[in-house]
Formats: C-alpha cells, structure tokens, sequence
C-alpha cells in the first residue's frame, strides 16, 4: 500500500494533463496509475463515480473533476501564485469547460455527433480563441508575466483544438495565442507532465509522479 494520494490519469487526455499540471506546480507526490481507457482496470472503476479521467483518491476523500483536482493541489502549496488570478481568469475557464469544449468535441469528433457541421463547430471554437489571443495581448500569460490558474486549465484544450489540423490553425491570425501554446509545448513542465507510463496493472510496483 502507498501512503500518496493517488491519481489515475491519461496522459493524452486534457483535462488529465491539466491536473497533473498542478500536481507538478504545487510539488506534491502522487502515485500515478495510467488507465487504458478501452479496458478500465476494475480498480479504478472501483474509485471513479463517473469513470473518468483523472480522478485522485487521497485517503477517504475521492477527487473526480480536473478542475477540483488543480484545487486541491494548489489549495495545499501553491509556490507560483497560479491561484492569484482575476475574476476574469474564472470565466475564461467556464468558458472553455462549457462552450468551448462543446464545439472542440464535436469539430474533432464530428462523426458521432447526428446532423453535426464541423465547419460551424469550428467556427464557434474560434470565436473562444480569438478572445484568449486578444487576452494576452502582448503578455507571456494571461494575465501578465507569470502563468496563472487560467492558463494551465485551458492550455490543454488549445493543444487538442490545434492538433485536430495544425496547418489550418497555424494559419489562423492569432500571433499571441500560437506564441502562448507553443511556449507552453516547448517548456520544461510540458515535457515533465507528458512523460509515458505503462498502463497501470493492479500487480505493479507504485510510480510516483512527478
């Protein structure tokens, strides 16, 4: 048995990448169980009321949501101020939890979506970015010079909107934001949060993360 929290996660998953995100920013220790979404290990279900990643079981206490995870961790330390954000930062991450993510699913995974125009998804996710590009301004974040909660909240689904065709969204006319997530994919943290793992089996030895 392992006396850290522990957090089941999905490495490619964004809402995965942004507890682990603050996980890694508050400097906590976890054990980290990679889940293979296909074959959820019986464990995992076991913790998980939604069955989803991530999900973080500290003692009796059972975390389920991303953003309630980021909390957790930086309500604890939070060595960077991520937490000392505008009002506005929080309707920046609603925004992109709601709508945005509503458009993003149904731009990447159209097919499964009845009577669904991708183009027009597309469109409605775009509006979302055009006003993060005209958030940053001329700043490295959000909100000035130091990253914020903000910023690892919705960096993760800006990476997965870009990736679903990156010459179309490199071509987009949004200097700031394309600077803001390819900063954030060349940066040290990205590279720590994104290290592969094995699949968690119920039999393996604990890996701690970060």
């Amino acid at each position: 048995m392992t006396d850290h929290p522990i957090l089941y996660s999905f490495r490619r998953c964004p809402y995965a990448i942004r507890a682990r995100l603050a996980v890694a920013s508050a400097g906590l220790t976890v054990e980290l169980r990679e889940v293979l979404l296909r074959d959820k290990a019986p464990e995992f279900l076991d913790t998980s009321p939604s069955a989803s990643v991530p999900c973080l079981k500290s003692g009796q206490q059972v975390i389920d949501e991303s953003f309630d995870i980021m909390l957790w961790a930086l309500e604890q330390n939070d060595p960077e101020n991520l937490l000392a954000m505008p009002s506005a930062g929080h309707d920046l991450i609603s925004d992109t939890d709601g709508p945005f993510k509503t458009a993003l699913d149904r731009y990447k995974y159209h097919t499964r979506y009845e009577a669904c125009d991708r183009n027009i998804e597309r469109s409605k996710a775009s509006d979302h970015l055009t006003r993060l590009n005209v958030q940053l301004g001329d700043t490295i974040w959000l909100f000035g010079d130091d990253p914020r909660l903000a910023d690892f909240a919705i960096l993760p689904f800006v990476r997965q909107f870009a990736f679903v065709d990156k010459p179309w969204f490199d071509s987009q006319e949004w200097p700031n934001l394309h600077h803001w997530l390819e900063a954030f994919i060349d940066s040290d943290r990205f590279k720590q949060i994104m290290t592969k793992y094995p699949v968690w089996q119920a039999d393996d030895l604990p890996t701690y993360f970060p």
